[in-house]
């Protein structure tokens, strides 16, 4: 059961105004991205290709189709966010003065649970509560069951970015007093921001995921080139095993994406929801909703046996980077999850040029085909000093331990020597 929406009596003024050096600014409270104009969130999140020619652009993860004004809008109108699901947004809105331009934005959410956010504080909320705390409502600035790296405080060119960085943090820290949250939780932010927010007092924690890169390759076999022969020969296994059934693959994307496709992939995800966490968090109205919006964005790779599709693999294509989300299936092929969530991807990410793979979260089984250990980051304010010292404890000692393991899993990718790919 949901629990219930919570009080936000505190945050009937919607402005809260600040005197920055430099000029006022006034940070808005929205409960809706709808009551935001897309243009001024996207030009804010850098929803555009990057040209390469700015060097404040460039330092940006330009086009991550997750902080875009469109897919954020498409949790909330699907109804996958909102009333009911214990996701309330409270997106932050920085103006330069009172009617001024739109100058920052973020990403917020007051929730009432810790479902959805792949970065696991239920130790946390059961230490606090047992102590007789009150852990819930707390702020998550994050996207909503994405587990994908991507820019928090999303800071327009034109702007001074530390000054609304400061602003954006500042308005965080204000919701989370008015509504007696007990913590604001930035998660998949980038390792720029991770620093940021560190320097300002917030706790840092870190985790790992495994990405593959793109390292010039000009096709699958000049990929497999790179691989140590018993490695390759083992890919090479996997790829006809998982076909061997006479499955057909197809990948659609824009005008190619249907109705029909949709219908089919969401029974091969409620069927893999069902089998891993019994209530999947996506339903079938956010598919249509955000394929309208961004069907460019988007790549469904799709299984075919006997003129019937039987299992789907559902990708967002970012500027440089294609990002693995949800998978499932109807009839069980060996093989054919690896195929469609890893080799596949692989396959498209070199026709397109792209520079790596995400696939998601876990998966230390991703290493052997081709996906490197990368550091994923988030930071953390918790209000009450009697649960923050013993978590800043523990998240030193975590940190730690993700430190060592990354060194240590270098040793078991697949890459013949020469050819080993840098961790980031």
């Amino acid at each position: 059961m949901t629990d219930p929406k919570p009080d936000t009596t505190n945050l009937a003024s919607e402005r809260m105004e600040q005197e920055p050096s430099g000029g006022s600014q006034v940070v808005e409270i929205v409960g809706l991205i709808a009551d935001i104009a897309p243009g001024d969130w996207d030009a804010c999140a850098h929803f555009q290709p990057d040209t390469g020619t700015d060097a404040n652009q460039a330092a940006h993860d330009t086009a991550n189709p997750f902080i875009s004004h469109a897919f954020l809008n498409a949790l909330e109108t699907s109804g996958c966010i909102g009333d009911g699901t214990g996701w309330f947004p409270r997106h932050l809105v920085l103006r330069q003065g009172e009617t001024g331009p739109v100058t920052a934005v973020m990403p917020a959410y007051l929730k009432t649970h810790s479902m959805g956010e792949y970065v696991f504080d239920y130790g946390w909320a059961d230490a606090y509560e047992r102590a007789g705390g009150r852990y819930y409502p707390k702020l998550q600035v994050s996207v909503p069951f994405t587990p994908a790296t991507g820019h928090r405080l999303l800071v327009g060119l034109d702007t001074e970015r530390e000054t609304a960085r400061d602003g954006l943090l500042a308005g965080a820290i204000e919701i989370c007093r008015r509504s007696g949250a007990s913590s604001v939780h930035w998660t998949f932010l980038t390792e720029d921001e991770w620093a940021y927010l560190g320097a300002r007092g917030l706790l840092r924690r870190t985790d790992r995921q495994f990405h593959w890169q793109n390292n010039g390759y000009s096709s699958f076999d000049d990929f497999l080139a790179a691989l140590a022969s018993r490695k390759r020969k083992a890919l090479k296994r996997e790829r006809r095993d998982a076909l061997a059934a006479g499955v057909e693959i197809e990948w659609l994307t824009g005008s190619d994406l249907t109705e029909a496709h949709w219908d089919a992939f969401f029974g091969f995800y409620l069927d893999t929801g069902a089998r891993k966490w019994g209530s999947p968090y996506l339903n079938r109205q956010f598919f249509s909703d955000v394929s309208q919006a961004m069907a460019d964005r988007i790549l469904l790779v799709m299984a075919k046996r006997a003129g019937r599709y039987v299992a789907g693999a559902l990708n967002f294509i970012g500027a440089n980077t294609l990002y693995g989300r949800n998978w499932g299936c109807v009839e069980d092929h060996p093989f054919l999850h690896f195929e469609l969530c890893y080799y596949q991807a692989i396959d498209f990410a070199i026709a397109r040029g792209l520079d790596r793979v995400e696939a998601g979260a876990q998966g230390e089984h991703k290493l052997s085909r081709g996906y490197v250990p990368v550091t994923t980051y988030s930071a953390h304010f918790i209000a009450d000093p009697g649960l923050r010292e013993p978590v800043r404890a523990y998240l030193e000692r975590e940190r730690e331990a993700i430190a060592q393991e990354q060194e240590a899993l270098a040793d078991y990718t697949p890459f013949r020597r020469g050819d080993r790919i840098e961790q980031t």
